[in-house]
């Protein structure tokens, strides 16, 4: 709220508290003429008017209300906002703060939260024989506390944070082998994720199937770890003005030869021509992220080509269409958001969903790319 309005509002509440105060005291103290029957001699319809004092309840009610409106005042940011903090305060993240609706909300979640993280640590961690993973969650806590209170953070310390979060890994398969755990885990799966990857976890055109075993950035705990604590941005560059709508073709052929199936079956028999000519495209501007072989590198986020799982479908003219205009999509971070704990449970949850046959099975067809994908061949997890 800007200055104006914040002081315009405080006016007019002292305006109207003074007023209403004065009538108030003026007719307490206002005392008619009367008549020796001690009526005022105002008669209406046999009815005649006395002048008699207001109930003191009623008075104490009403001199409380304006007792109650001062300390409001005072304790709470009511007059001028941007200038009086109040004297109320809340404890948020360890620090005792000024009173605001944010500031109390977030002592409120934390509050929640340390019953929830009570629970976790005693009953969860306990029966699944990972109570270890208390110590590492306190010193992770810590430092992440420490980063985002410091302005200019230490240049290790993220790397610090990054190294807690994959000694929980082993924690998370012990979680993932024990029911309550798992439990918990599908909840969070269902609130937060099931937007973008189903409830079956399944996918969609765009968005990556999580229970077979095809990972982008790897399928371990430590990679799903990440990924949930971090997010992933990636992109599937543009290459039309690069090579060409002949090297657009050419090369989209290529990547369909290294498909098990073509890429799709409704893609025919290919054009070894354009395959030839592909290839040397495709090992001059797609190996760097793609390996020469196509198999993608986990590192790079970049997807395997030689299978046949699709995140936007392997029809050619879909294929051409990545090579066209490229991808673009992101991962969100949930760190922030769910909290160590809650990743946990939820990377426990997928852990067990993925398929650790080490055989990646056919995807199912899918249709032709969204219009605004969320996440990517090159932006998630899987």
């Amino acid at each position: 709220m800007t200055f104006f309005w914040s002081s315009w509002i405080t006016l007019i509440s002292f305006g109207c508290w003074l007023f209403i105060l004065g009538v108030l005291l003026f007719v307490l103290k206002y005392k008619p003429d009367v008549e020796e029957d001690g009526t005022t001699g105002h008669e209406y319809d046999g009815i005649r008017e006395y002048d008699k004092p207001l109930p003191k309840w009623w008075l104490v009610i009403f001199f409380g209300s304006i007792v109650w409106g001062v300390a409001y005042w005072v304790f709470f940011p009511a007059m001028f906002p941007k200038h009086w903090e109040g004297i109320a305060t809340v404890e948020v993240d360890g620090e005792t703060v000024p009173w605001t609706s944010k500031n109390e909300l977030f002592s409120e979640l934390e509050s929640n939260n340390k019953v929830f993280t009570d629970n976790f640590e005693k009953s969860i961690l306990v029966k699944a024989d990972a109570a270890g993973a208390t110590a590492t969650l306190g010193t992770l806590n810590e430092l992440q506390a420490t980063m985002r209170r410091s302005e200019n953070p230490p240049a290790d310390l993220q790397t610090k944070i990054d190294e807690k979060v994959a000694e929980l890994a082993p924690y998370v398969e012990k979680l993932s082998e024990n029911p309550n755990a798992l439990k918990v885990g599908s909840r969070l799966f269902l609130q937060n994720c099931s937007v973008c990857h189903g409830s079956n976890a399944k996918g969609a055109t765009g968005y990556p199937n999580l229970t077979d075993n095809d990972w982008l950035y790897g399928g371990e705990a430590s990679n799903i770890l990440t990924t949930l604590h971090n997010g992933r941005i990636g992109g599937m560059p543009a290459w039309r003005d690069q090579i060409g709508e002949d090297g657009v073709r050419a090369a989209s052929e290529y990547v369909l030869s290294l498909s098990s199936n073509n890429g799709s079956k409704s893609n025919g028999e290919l054009d070894q021509t354009l395959v030839n000519q592909g290839e040397a495209i495709f090992k001059q501007q797609c190996a760097l992220c793609h390996s020469e072989s196509g198999k993608g590198m986990i590192s790079a986020g970049a997807p395997n080509l030689t299978d046949n799982i699709w995140l936007y479908g392997g029809e050619r003219e879909t294929v051409r269409n990545t090579l066209r205009y490229g991808r673009a999509g992101v991962m969100p971070q949930w760190e922030t958001k769910l909290g160590n704990e809650r990743i946990m449970l939820l990377a426990a949850y997928i852990y067990s969903l993925s398929d650790k046959t080490g055989k990646s099975p056919e995807a199912a067809p899918v249709t032709a790319a969204a219009t605004q994908p969320v996440a990517t061949e090159e932006a998630t997890a899987n």
